[in-house]
């Protein structure tokens, strides 16, 4: 459904409303408006950023904290547990008169939420946005990050986001030098050849992933239990 979207905001007749492929852009004048960073350089050590990428790093990461802080607070009330419990054993859960469809409903608004939150930020980082900015391949990046830092922890899927995201263009620069330096022979793998290269690597290791430690790096094995009965 979401690639039917994608292709519907891209066509001609919607031009006006999604600006069609070509997209929107001019729309970030107004949040770096109210930047109240001065003009320069902010950082740590030997990394820094102008003013207006700090500011962008400075809410998202707001953002971040403040919506993590909400996921934790809200799994431990008493509608969490209730969205616990209908994972394990929905059928019991409806037995105790709870509304099982109107939970997963909510649920998926939540996360609808923050989906449109990072979608927000995505926009703003690049000044613009097209339709096929979020194609399948962004879809791959945010479940892998999820499956990476595991799917049962509050911060698994923002530690798994910054692993991959750090793993995934360390890897390309190391595949890059290795091609220019003729570590790997233009026999086997040239500069055009690096994206491939990469996913391909990528899948590998996100497969023994799947195999050796199915529930991520912080996940629990225990959350891999849906159903012990």
């Amino acid at each position: 459904s979401s690639e039917v979207l994608r292709l519907v905001a891209r066509s001609a007749s919607l031009r006006d409303i999604t600006g069609g492929s070509s997209g929107l852009t001019g729309f970030s004048q107004g949040f770096y408006s109210l930047n109240p960073l001065g003009p320069g350089q902010y950082g740590i050590g030997p990394i820094s950023y102008n003013e207006n990428r700090a500011w962008l790093l400075l809410v998202g990461w707001t953002l971040v904290i403040l919506g993590s802080i909400l996921v934790y607070l809200l799994m431990r009330s008493p509608w969490g547990r209730v969205l616990k419990a209908i994972r394990e054993d929905e059928d019991a859960v409806r037995s105790l008169g709870k509304n099982v469809v109107g939970y997963k409903m909510q649920s998926l608004i939540l996360g609808g939420l923050f989906g449109t939150l990072g979608g927000f930020m995505f926009a703003l980082a690049n000044s613009s946005v097209q339709p096929d900015n979020y194609s399948t391949l962004l879809t791959f990046f945010a479940f892998t990050a999820m499956i990476l830092g595991g799917a049962g922890r509050v911060l698994g899927p923002v530690i798994g986001a910054i692993i991959f995201s750090s793993f995934f263009t360390f890897l390309e620069n190391v595949l890059f030098q290795a091609v220019a330096n003729d570590v790997i022979p233009t026999s086997l793998m040239n500069s055009n050849q690096v994206g491939i290269v990469r996913f391909i690597l990528v899948g590998v290791l996100l497969m023994a992933l799947m195999i050796f430690r199915p529930q991520g790096i912080f996940g629990d094995k225990k959350e891999l239990a849906l159903d012990a009965r």
